[in-house]
């Protein structure tokens, strides 16, 4: 597992008061029992760990461990992207 995977994880696990152990990248928030304030909680510790800004939108189309973390490297992606382009245009 990767190091994204795996902070993502330990976010979950923390939130949620389970064992790391208990989360693969492939369980669904559905099966964690992660209701929309656990979203919430969630997105905000991401945020702060990654340093990228998760739009509200898009919590609503995650469904798994996954596309939390595909979402981030996309998010990061694209924060790198901008800085680029903030910094060529200096």
């Amino acid at each position: 597992m990767d190091d994204i995977t795996t902070r993502c994880i330990a976010i979950i696990a923390k939130s949620k008061n389970m064992s790391p152990e208990a989360i693969t990248p492939d369980s669904t928030f559905d099966q964690l029992g992660m209701d929309s304030l656990d979203k919430i909680n969630v997105s905000f510790e991401v945020e702060d760990t990654f340093e990228i800004a998760i739009p509200d939108e898009s919590m609503n189309s995650l469904r798994t461990v996954q596309d939390m973390v595909d979402g981030i490297l996309r998010l990061q992606q694209q924060k790198t992207h901008n800085e680029a382009l903030a910094e060529e245009s200096k």
